[in-house]
């Protein structure tokens, strides 16, 4: 079973790697692979051919997949990257920020 710390939609910041230091938002994971779409993050140069007739080929930018353990999940009440932590209220499972004047739930 694999399972990543992050989620889709989620605020990361890079925190190794040539991206380093970026932030954005989570736009797709990919759990089995161990791996997060960042918007605007890890930009790649793609080859484009053109399918049908008159549509245009050329090179596009996409973004390539990074590994999660490079990215850091930021808070969103105090802005700062953190670890998570679980609390279980009301039987449901929540992640919360790890820092003790924040606690915030997401």
């Amino acid at each position: 079973m694999n399972k990543l710390h992050i989620k889709t939609g989620d605020k990361v910041k890079v925190i190794s790697g040539k991206n380093k230091g970026k932030t954005g938002k989570v736009l797709e994971t990919s759990p089995k692979e161990g791996k997060v779409i960042i918007e605007g993050i890890n930009i790649a140069t793609k080859h484009v051919k053109p399918r049908k007739m008159g549509q245009e080929g050329g090179l596009i930018k996409v973004e390539a997949p990074l590994h999660a353990c490079k990215c850091m999940l930021v808070c969103p009440k105090c802005g700062e990257t953190t670890r998570l932590a679980h609390s279980v209220k009301d039987g449901s499972k929540k992640r919360r920020c790890v820092r003790e004047k924040c606690g915030a739930t997401f």
